[in-house]
This record gives structure tokens, C-alpha cells and sequence, in this order.
């Protein structure tokens, strides 16, 4: 047994400097699959959305793999709403990137549930002593 105590009961350590700068390009790269997610969907209904979502749940997941963190799932996946919400904005001259319909609206919340999902489904902390670890 360690006399650290629990793992609840030690303090969280904030991320290193590569992990900010990983967890920033997750971020943007998230962004850049949002933005070719809302153009690819319209474009090849239905296999257009599902290659779209399929490609934010392998962005998400994977991240968070290599991360071994939920931050990882959850820095693209802001990266990805951030870039959708701020499409989804009408321009003055009237022009929009989403249409009314069904397709846009699975594409908006269907990417909102993958993210979640992706995010529920990443690692979480681990203690760092090897006989105590989560899971084994």
C-alpha cells in the first residue's frame, strides 16, 4: 500500500508544456475536420454525414489513445463545436453554410452526442503506483 493515500485525495498537477501545445493542435485540427464535416455532409447525402461524424469519432478517439487522457477526446471535440457553432451563423448578405433540413440537424447533434461519447470513453487518471492501478 502507498502512504500517498488515495488518488482522490492528491492534488491534480497542471499539464506539462508539450501537453498544452499537443492539446492545442488537437484543438485546432478538430476545427479543420468540423469545417470539412459541414462541407462534405450536404454534398453526399447520406454517406457524406456518416463520413463526417466518422471522421470526429476517430479524431476524438484516437487522440485520446495516444494521449492515454480524456483531454485529449475533448480537445478536438471543443475544436470541433467551436468550428460548426461559429458555420452555423447566418451572414449579413444572407448567405449560410447549413441548411434547414434533417441532414444539417443530425450533423449538429450527432457530432455533439460522438463528442461525448468519445469523451465518456477515454481513459481517466490512473495512481501512479503499479499495484494499485484501476483496472487490473
Amino acid at each position: 500500500m502507498s502512504d500517498r493515500g488515495s488518488m482522490l485525495a492528491q492534488p491534480m498537477r497542471p499539464p506539462s508544456a508539450g501537453r498544452i501545445v499537443a492539446y492545442l493542435g488537437l484543438f485546432v485540427l478538430g476545427a479543420v475536420v468540423g469545417v470539412a464535416g459541414a462541407l462534405v455532409q450536404p454534398a453526399w447525402f447520406p454517406g457524406g454525414l456518416l463520413l463526417a461524424l466518422a471522421g470526429e469519432a476517430g479524431l476524438c478517439l484516437g487522440a485520446a489513445r495516444a494521449s492515454g487522457r480524456r483531454g485529449g477526446a475533448i480537445a478536438p471535440a471543443v475544436g470541433w463545436m467551436l468550428a460548426v457553432i461559429l458555420l452555423t451563423a447566418s451572414r449579413p448578405e444572407g448567405d449560410f453554410l447549413f441548411a434547414a433540413e434533417g441532414g444539417s440537424y443530425v450533423f449538429l447533434l450527432g457530432g455533439i452526442a460522438v463528442a461525448v461519447m468519445c469523451a465518456t470513453l477515454a481513459p481517466g487518471r490512473q495512481p501512479d503506483d503499479g499495484h494499485v492501478r484501476l483496472g487490473k
